[in-house]
């Protein structure tokens, strides 16, 4: 009996430490927990006059502006601009993000060619590059294509390639001695391991998608939340200003959630074999 209590105490002890140190039971909606308290926040402090309507716009103050916007100044179609640029950059930064990754973390070659120019890529600021991608480019769309796509891109490539390089070595082993040739293994083991590390790299990208749309379009813009946000600042409209930031943040956290979320779907299998 005493044996059987000693081998059970480490055990019991474990799954305590696993609950208490774990991420805990999830719900559906504790991703709007945050944002709902910063918005009630925001209302109290304005109502209240802790806020400044110089200073900050009362919510619903940006409500009637964003109605505004979008009744007499096509905001929606300011919107469809912005989503499809951030779209199509993140789509072209993801793709080259994740071939590069894949060629240099599975070859030797490909990280010696590869590998070297992204690290000093990573030391220099895309948003630093404008000036030269404006001289290539011009200052149309594809300079702002070029730019989101870029930034989109170092996350992808860095988390993905970590990725593949932290995959367990007994793995190979074990398919050496099973008999799995090389391209099963990369197919059924490989890939499927740095899925977490792309996906890390996809909440990051998304991010530096966002914060890569807010500067381009303030160049030359004619479409777009960031053209509205320029012609407000021109005429002194504050709470335009306030109805583009708020757009620009409920856009950074709607991808990140859906990230998330296809994150749990996808990975349900490691909290499987946790358990």
């Amino acid at each position: 009996m005493t044996l059987t209590l000693e081998t059970a105490r480490p055990r019991t002890t474990e799954r305590v430490l696993r609950r208490r140190l774990g991420p805990g039971r999830r719900h559906r909606f504790t991703f709007w927990i945050g944002p709902a308290l910063l918005l009630a926040i925001w209302s109290i402090g304005s109502k209240a006059g802790f806020i400044s309507p110089t200073v900050l716009t009362a919510p619903w103050d940006v409500a009637i502006a964003f109605k505004t916007q979008w009744t007499d100044h096509d905001l929606l179609g300011d919107i469809l601009a912005s989503l499809g640029r951030a779209g199509v950059g993140l789509a072209f930064g993801v793709l080259g993000g994740t071939v590069l990754a894949v060629v240099s973390g599975l070859s030797r070659l490909g990280e010696a060619l590869i590998d070297g120019p992204i690290q000093i890529k990573r030391s220099v600021p895309t948003l630093a590059l404008i000036p030269l991608f404006i001289a290539w480019f011009g200052i149309g769309q594809e300079m702002k294509l070029v730019t989101i796509a870029l930034i989109s891109m170092i996350p992808i490539y860095v988390n993905t390639h970590n990725g593949l390089r932290s995959i367990d070595g007994k793995y190979a082993e074990l398919a050496e001695t099973i008999g799995i040739g090389r391209p099963e293994f990369i197919r059924h083991v490989v890939l499927p391991g740095a899925l977490p590390g792309f996906l890390l790299g996809m909440r990051f990208a998304v991010t530096s998608a966002l914060l890569g749309l807010v500067v381009v379009e303030q160049y030359n813009a004619t479409s777009g939340v960031g053209h509205m946000m320029t012609l407000a600042e021109e005429y002194g409209q504050t709470d335009v200003l306030v109805v583009g930031l708020v757009i620009y943040g409920l856009f950074g956290f709607l991808a990140d959630t859906a990230v998330r979320l296809t994150e749990r779907r996808v990975l349900g299998w490691r909290r499987t074999l946790e358990g």
